[in-house]
């Protein structure tokens, strides 16, 4: 066996990268350890601007050169930190002495001890969490996300007016236009997608068991809650107040459970365009020099909605997995979290990269009207429901003494092929009166689509 240079073992870390690599500056180690060190930095540089414990604030371009630790964090500090974890054999702790190397190189020994004070390595981890999952999400994963609606929304309207054969149940059912039923994704995807713009992300910043104990110690006369309070909010995060150790996690599973319930909607849409190709209804644009099949040249697959929905399932097994599982801790702390989450790039990566897919999908495709309307003009037995509502509207007018219209048009046409001839001569023959006989006899398969053109303008 050859020996091969280090690999990467998930594929989104080697054949994805491309399309996930906006994940990574906030949702990898590294991006998890330079959150670390902006919440050690923030924390020092709030408790001396607040003069805690005799302390001074820092001068600007003190504070600007502690900052710059955060702002130009890259490979060097990367690798010291792995230096220091390799004795300390704990990642906060690693951090926290990254800080206090800074410290020491700015002349600010005497601060030093403000450094992860009163803090257990949650405080820090919480935070640099929720830090990081908002990055991912709202610079990130929502972008994508809002890139298919617009996508879909463009061709929604573009085919607002294209009638198309439903199929209920697999069989032919009462048309509806292409634009519509795009539509309807539509509508899911941005109710969605606007619960998770306005999603909470939570810290706590409370000690060893969120009450504060060390901190009243130090100071009695400080209102911890309040500053707590303060500290959190001005990362831009929402404050949680009542804790164990450990933040609950409970916005993390809220969260996790919406994205993957816009996964599913999602492979709801793959699988949907997916079978409108496999109907003609949809034609493929080929890319240049790209292979369909290995044997089969003449062949376009639907790679990009089939990629799409595996990815889509990959993600929401790791999502709900992660919604199940971190929102148990037993009794004040346990460890069960911590691999948990450092998975949590992974769930987002497989969204993401489906994502991708579907939009570059999206935009390989283009409407066959000519398909569409000779498969509605194969199918006028679906003018069935009309006729036979609109039986029944004038049996209670007093305008017809048809009995039992529906079981009347099920004769007609149930399992049945009716043509246009047929229906034309059926409704000749019918009871009702001479407006309603003519409206019927002016409708067809492409003109009954009721409001689905109209309902648009709901998006």
């Amino acid at each position: 066996m050859t020996a091969l240079p280090p690999q990467p073992l998930s594929p989104l870390d080697g054949r994805y990268r491309s399309a996930v690599l906006g994940l990574g500056d906030h949702l990898s180690e590294a991006g998890l350890n330079r959150a670390r060190v902006k919440v050690e930095v923030e924390w020092l540089l709030y408790l001396t601007s607040h003069r805690m414990f005799g302390s001074t604030p820092l001068t600007e371009q003190q504070a600007h050169s502690l900052r710059t630790l955060v702002a130009e964090f890259g490979q060097p500090e990367i690798d010291r930190l792995a230096e220091l974890e390799a004795t300390t054999k704990h990642d906060v702790k690693a951090v926290e002495y990254l800080v206090r190397e800074r410290l020491h190189a700015l002349g600010l020994d005497s601060i030093a001890e403000l450094t992860h004070f009163a803090a257990t390595s949650e405080d820090i981890n919480n935070l640099s969490y929720a830090l990081t999952v908002s990055a991912a999400i709202h610079d990130v994963w929502l972008p994508k996300l809002r890139g298919v609606i617009a996508e879909l929304r463009t061709q929604a309207f573009e085919y607002r007016d294209d009638a198309m054969l439903a199929r209920t149940h697999g069989q032919p059912a009462t048309p509806t236009t292409m634009g519509k039923e795009l539509a309807v994704f539509v509508y899911r995807l941005e109710r969605i997608a606007k619960q998770i713009s306005h999603s909470e992300f939570l810290g706590k910043f409370s000690g060893a068991t969120g009450t504060f104990a060390a901190h009243r110690v130090a100071d009695a006369e400080a209102d911890w809650p309040r500053i707590s309070r303060e500290f959190v909010t001005s990362l831009g995060l929402d404050w949680n107040p009542l804790t164990t150790q450990i933040e609950s996690h409970d916005w993390q599973a809220e969260l996790y459970s919406r994205v993957s319930h816009v996964n599913r909607v999602l492979h709801n849409l793959a699988t949907d365009v997916w079978t409108y190709i496999s109907l003609g209804y949809f034609r493929q644009t080929p890319e240049p020099g790209a292979t369909g099949s290995s044997t089969m040249p003449h062949k376009v697959n639907p790679i990009r909605f089939e990629n799409a929905e595996a990815n889509l399932e990959l993600s929401s097994a790791v999502l709900d997995s992660l919604a199940a599982t971190l929102v148990t801790s037993r009794l004040q702390r346990d460890l069960t979290d911590s691999t948990t989450q450092r998975n949590i790039g992974v769930g987002l990566g497989h969204s993401l990269l489906a994502l991708d897919n579907i939009q570059r999908g999206l935009g390989q495709i283009a409407l066959d009207r000519e398909l569409l309307a000779a498969d509605l003009d194969a199918n006028w037995e679906i003018l069935g429901e009309a006729i036979q509502t609109v039986i029944r509207a004038e049996v209670v007018a007093g305008r017809s003494q048809i009995s039992d219209p529906y079981a009347l048009l099920k004769a007609l046409t149930r399992g049945k092929r009716v043509d246009h001839a047929a229906l034309t001569e059926f409704v000749n023959g019918l009871d009702i009166g001479a407006a309603a006989k003519q409206r019927l006899l002016d409708l067809t398969p492409q003109t009954y689509t009721g409001l689905a053109s109209d309902l648009l303008g709901y998006l």
